[in-house]
């Protein structure tokens, strides 16, 4: 396998398929059977790449190979309304993916998608997360409805953010 170019740059051989398929939930599978081993999960979460022209790539040491993607390989499983307290004086949404890391919602990020499906960025916006049904769901508790506009909007610390 030629790995002399790990972010897919023009001209470089490009790199083969993982056999690997993350389907519209976040699940993993290996040749169409599910990879529930929760360390091979997080190494491969912990070693995703994207190239520039939006592909998936696994990046294990000196292997480079490209995954599957339903939709995002990062899937928001479920959102938490954080209180004030002395960690944060400020209201805030914690995000769990469904590799059960935790991290704060940028509200800024949020969109809409096909079918009405909202994403946001994660990992300090290095990567999409579609939010689960059930994340939805728990998210969808604040938001609110301008009745004038029919805009959709979240308010997170005492700011608006509209949902495009």
């Amino acid at each position: 396998m030629d790995t002399s170019d790990k972010q897919g740059s023009p001209g470089a051989a490009s790199p083969p398929p993982c056999m690997i398929h993350v389907d519209k939930e976040g699940t993993w599978f290996h040749r169409g059977a599910p990879i529930i081993h929760q360390g091979i999960l997080q190494l491969f979460y912990r070693s995703i790449r994207q190239d520039e022209q939006g592909r998936y790539l696994l990046v294990l040491k000196e292997q480079t190979c490209v995954l599957e993607v339903e939709d995002t390989p990062f899937v928001i499983a479920q959102t938490t309304l954080m209180p004030p307290d002395h960690e944060a004086p400020n209201e805030r949404i914690v995000v769990r993916l469904v590799d059960g890391t935790e991290e704060m919602l940028d509200p800024a990020t949020l969109t809409v998608g096909a079918d009405h499906v909202l994403y946001c960025t994660v990992q300090k916006g290095r990567f999409v997360a579609r939010f689960s049904r059930a994340a939805y769901y728990q998210l969808a508790r604040h938001i609110k409805q301008d009745q004038k506009t029919g805009v959709f909007f979240l308010i997170v610390a005492g700011q608006r953010y509209n949902l495009a």
